[in-house]
């Protein structure tokens, strides 16, 4: 277990490619089980909740390689267990992305509820009626989801469209194509990660059509083959981040190996806070000559903007010039991280989902605890623009679904050092 010391404030300056996309990662992963054959997927960043995947997959009886090139090669001609473990599965949000994929090719799934995720409910009730909708038997029991189904049978599915749920849409699209007959899919998430999962389906037979879309056609067939070959696009979330961190060091920052119109309502944020924006083919460049200005934002499903990227741009409005008015409209718990940016000296008025901030010229430094992946980015970059050193602990939240970004931040000039804690705990309980 490591904690980040990190010392501010310093300006963010340099180009740095983006890794792979996590989320989408997840997807692609759980995917390749629907595939009769190899699948190899390159690009795919080394992040604990990908390390998690790949080892549930493992348990599965399924062989994968991981090579330090981002290079995952999954051979699931056979699949030995329809069963993920609990201890497995309870770790990672994602691994019930696996549910669709097992139940279509084996015709049968048992698997525990999930977690990985402390930013509030995320039901599965969800995936479960639109199991039940494509001719499952589906039941709860014992912490689990027990599904069966001799054959999935293609219908007509109408989910939520308050939600567009990301993992609904797919576990259901990977279910349904292996039914018998045409499955249509209303209020589908549009998200890129669900996009990329198709892509991945497609290259070993699949038949989908309506892909960035709200409403998805598929056409079940018989087999998904390999070998196939699929590339990971960048991380949207990631790169995000660190174009946040140019607006709170008054910074200038690069990256590529995005797909900007991935991002065009983020791109638009960043406009209304008065910075400057350069779109490239496959990057964005962000320039912050001074404070930011004061912005409002409210999160939505994709294409609107993205909640996973509500805490740092929480980080960047602590600082910015005026009044912010933020809305989180997609998870209930995700504005509790904001007790940690006050004890930055953050001025901050919270009710419920909604939160007034109102800028101060700087941030100071103290010890602060990152409750969830993306609140544990938010604290990083809020420590950029702090005097003096910010302790953050909790780190391996953020270590989640960030390939090295403590690493990436001293290349752009950061003053960021992991350290372990274990030593210091241990002092701590022998009173030292």
């Amino acid at each position: 277990m490591d904690k980040l010391l990190v010392t501010g404030p310093r300006r963010l300056e340099g180009t740095i490619r983006a890794s792979g996309s996590k989320n989408a990662s997840l997807g692609v992963l759980a995917a390749t089980l629907l595939v009769e054959g190899v699948s190899t997927v390159r690009n795919v960043p080394h992040t604990i909740d990908v390390v998690t995947m790949i080892d549930i997959i493992r348990s599965l009886g399924v062989p994968v390689e991981f090579d330090d090139d981002g290079t995952v090669t999954v051979d699931a001609r056979e699949i030995q267990s329809y069963c993920p473990p609990y201890h497995m599965v309870r770790r990672l949000r994602g691994s019930f992305h696996l549910a669709g994929p097992l139940l279509a090719r084996l015709g049968r799934v048992d698997i525990g509820l999930p977690g990985g995720c402390t930013i509030g409910p995320r039901p599965v009730d969800f995936h479960q009626n639109g199991f039940r909708d494509l001719g499952a038997d589906v039941r709860q029991a014992h912490g689990m989801m027990l599904a069966r189904a001799k054959r999935l049978k293609g219908t007509r599915i109408y989910l939520d469209p308050r939600f567009a749920s990301v993992g609904t849409t797919l576990n259901l699209l990977m279910a349904a194509s292996l039914a018998q007959g045409t499955t249509i899919l209303e209020n589908a998430s549009r998200d890129p990660d669900v996009v990329e999962t198709a892509y991945l389906m497609l290259a070993a037979g699949a038949q989908i059509d309506g892909l960035g879309t709200s409403t998805m056609v598929i056409d079940g067939v018989d087999r998904l083959t390999g070998p196939i070959e699929y590339r990971v696009g960048g991380d949207r979330i990631e790169a995000g981040t660190y174009l946040v961190g140019a607006a709170v060091t008054q910074g200038d920052v690069t990256v590529t190996d995005i797909e900007p119109g991935r991002l065009e309502r983020v791109i638009e944020r960043f406009l209304d806070a008065g910075l400057d924006v350069h779109v490239g083919v496959d990057r964005i460049r962000v320039i912050a000559h001074r404070r930011p200005k004061a912005i409002d934002l409210v999160t939505a499903p994709y294409p609107g903007f993205p909640t996973d990227l509500q805490p740092p741009f929480a980080a960047m409005a602590s600082i910015a010039d005026g009044k912010s008015v933020f809305e989180e409209a997609i998870f209930d718990g995700r504005l509790s991280y904001m007790d940690e940016l006050r004890r930055m000296n953050a001025e901050i008025k919270r009710v419920r989902n909604i939160a007034v901030i109102q800028g101060v010229k700087q941030l100071s430094s103290a010890p602060v605890r990152a409750p969830d992946l993306r609140a544990g980015a938010a604290l990083i970059l809020a420590a950029l623009n702090a005097e003096g050193t910010t302790e953050i602990t909790g780190v391996e939240s953020v270590d989640r679904g960030y390939e090295r970004l403590d690493e990436k931040l001293t290349s752009l000039g950061a003053d960021v050092r992991r350290v372990p804690v274990l030593h210091s705990l241990a002092a701590a309980e022998l009173g030292a």
